[in-house]
């Protein structure tokens, strides 16, 4: 199951990552010692095994590029820096504008990136994906913040293998 996850994750989201603005966020820190890019790997991944443990039925395509890019705002939150300030409060709104400005987005990815900070963001998701992005986004964020529990050593495995499969 693992393995055959994996390869429709890539195939969902192989166009993103080979371009060097996606690549670029595994410059950045995310939580911890986990990167942008590999948290958002991660969110991708663990929302795919979500909604198909429970079987919602959504757009898988969708659900994981959203994932993919609910953190591109391509910047390091951890300098001290005036604009960086309100970071929780304004990442979501940013990543969706550079995913805008460099991809062709649905409205269901859109609705992903601005805003999976929800409640931080005033506007509630509207589509199921949002959702479950917003819930696992949550989830990674706090173990790679908090925790180092079996399931997040899962997350680096899945994370790793998967960087090797599709030569992050």
């Amino acid at each position: 199951m693992r393995e055959e996850l994996l390869i429709d994750y890539y195939d969902y989201v192989k166009d993103l990552l080979d371009t060097e603005s996606v690549k670029s966020m595994n410059q950045f820190i995310q939580h911890g010692n986990i990167t942008c890019l590999q948290h958002s790997l991660g969110v991708g991944i663990f929302s795919l095994i979500f909604v198909r443990n429970l079987g919602i039925p959504c757009n898988e395509r969708a659900l994981v590029r959203g994932a993919l890019l609910h953190d591109y705002f391509l910047y390091d939150w951890h300098e001290k820096e005036d604009n960086h300030k309100w970071h929780g409060f304004t990442h979501a709104k940013t990543a969706l504008n550079n995913a805008t400005r460099d991809f062709e987005l649905n409205h269901i990815e859109k609705d992903i990136i601005g805003k999976h900070m929800w409640p931080l963001n005033i506007m509630p998701p509207t589509c199921r994906e949002a959702w479950v992005v917003n819930i696992i986004d949550t989830y990674c964020s706090t173990l790679e913040t908090v925790s180092r529990i079996p399931l997040l050593r899962f997350l680096e495995e899945i994370i790793i293998n998967a960087g090797k499969t599709i030569a992050i």
